[in-house]
């Protein structure tokens, strides 16, 4: 419960992040904001990891990052660029059961009925949060915002899988310099430089959006996916816009629709039902481990007399 509860704290960080960007920072700069995101928060975690890359772990690394963190982010501002409100949201919505089901087959963890059941009313959850009337879709803004879900969706599976030998901060500052470095150059081809120096405001903003939402949220994040089955930090990731709803409520003093107050109840409805399969399970393996090791112990110490 206390690994779910560090994991929760990320999507909640990232809940933070739509008021921040429309507010504190520059606006009509996506791919800059995503690397000054990235970019220092990955160089921050080195310097406290103290631990460079090696073997393998230099292409790895380098997947993880375009996967997790340039891939993702960039599908995700072409999605919000191109699709009415909350649309983007919605389809990227479906990236719990994705994880669910790449881990099913690439980690041999067990996909119920339980898990789908809960993806399903997650992503109805999200839809009635978030969703509005709108008119006709962008297939380019469709077809990004479910290669972002299924971008990040590989990514936490893959980094899962491969990072078992090392610590999790360690794993995340790589990723994220090498995301970083690759939104860097997508900024140098495709984005240009803002006109006008940044505000204080702006510096502010970049500051929180670097060290809190992201340096802090993907560190707890990631050590969260490695302690957890791949599937519930993914479904955490479901309590992200029900934060945005509730921080937009706040600000523009708004009361929630009763279609609003449904899904978040879905979400809530989603996220326990996966824990409920899973951390009842982990402490009974706890207790088994904790009741053999006093057993053995016990043993031990008669030997011993």
């Amino acid at each position: 419960m206390r690994a779910v509860a560090a994991t929760a704290v990320a999507p909640i960080l990232w809940g933070t992040t739509y008021i921040t960007s429309t507010t504190l920072l520059l606006a009509d700069h996506p791919l800059l904001t995503a690397t000054v995101r990235a970019l220092p928060a990955g160089i921050l975690l080195l310097l406290i990891g103290r631990r460079l890359p090696h073997g393998s772990w230099w292409w790895k690394a380098a997947v993880l990052g375009a996967l997790n963190i340039a891939g993702f982010f960039a599908f995700l501002f072409i999605a919000a660029d191109r699709l009415p409100g909350g649309v983007a949201a919605v389809v990227g919505g479906i990236q719990p059961l994705l994880v669910a089901v790449l881990a099913s087959r690439l980690l041999a963890e067990k996909l119920t009925g339980r898990v789908v059941a809960a993806g399903a009313a997650g992503v109805t959850g999200v839809a009635l949060i978030v969703l509005r009337a709108a008119g006709g879709l962008d297939a380019i803004g469709v077809a990004a915002a479910l290669l972002g879900a299924v971008s990040m969706a590989l990514g936490v599976v893959l980094t899962k899988a491969w990072s078992h030998d090392h610590p999790p901060l360690v794993v995340t500052a790589w990723q994220l310099i090498a995301g970083g470095l690759i939104l860097a150059a997508l900024v140098a081809v495709f984005e240009p430089l803002p006109e006008q120096p940044p505000t204080l405001t702006n510096i502010a903003g970049y500051a929180y959006l670097t060290l809190i939402g992201t340096a802090l949220a993907y560190a707890v994040w990631f050590r969260g996916v490695a302690a957890l089955p791949a599937r519930v930090p993914a479904f955490l990731g479901l309590l992200s816009p029900v934060v945005a709803l509730t921080i937009g409520g706040l600000i523009s003093r708004e009361t929630l629709t009763p279609t609003q107050v449904c899904g978040v109840v879905l979400v809530f409805v989603a996220v326990a039902a996966v824990l409920a399969g899973e951390v009842p399970r982990g402490s009974r393996r706890a207790l088994v481990s904790a009741e053999r090791s006093g057993i053995d112990r016990g043993r031990i110490g008669n030997r011993d007399v």
